[in-house]
């Protein structure tokens, strides 16, 4: 089931992407990604409120507050550079780049994870990074 939810979640970013360099126009990608941000929130907290999931906060343990909070942050810097890049340069060729972050997250993974490093995931690396070259020069 997951890999449905992994093509939906491609699907959606790729509409974001396009969705988004169509709405920046004209307008300070800084604010763009704070409306973005809202829309997200308020989405993310309905879908919390419909499944009745809310009550599981209490739960939480302060090393996931602090894990879940830097993930935020970190997700809110390569939105506000994401937006930027995508209002100035060619959505063909910033995608291409951001999506780069799959190489960099799986060296981090074996990093900082310790997962497992195999043959498979670092040709599929070396695939990535060449593809990206190739889109984007």
């Amino acid at each position: 089931m997951w890999v449905v939810y992994a093509l939906l979640s491609a699907l959606f970013a790729a509409l974001t992407s396009i969705l988004a360099k169509i709405g920046i126009a004209n307008i300070n990608s800084n604010l763009a990604t704070a409306i973005r941000t809202v829309v997200v929130l308020l989405m993310a907290w309905g879908i919390v409120f419909i499944n009745g999931s809310l009550n599981q906060i209490s739960n939480i343990s302060q090393k996931s507050w602090i894990f879940l909070i830097l993930s935020g942050i970190a997700t809110g810097l390569s939105w506000l550079f994401y937006y930027k890049a995508l209002q100035i340069g060619e959505a063909s060729k910033v995608v291409p780049i951001d999506k780069f972050s799959v190489v960099i997250t799986m060296v981090l993974a074996f990093i900082i994870l310790k997962e497992a490093l195999t043959a498979k995931t670092i040709i599929g690396g070396i695939f990535i990074t060449i593809g990206t070259f190739v889109l984007i020069l």
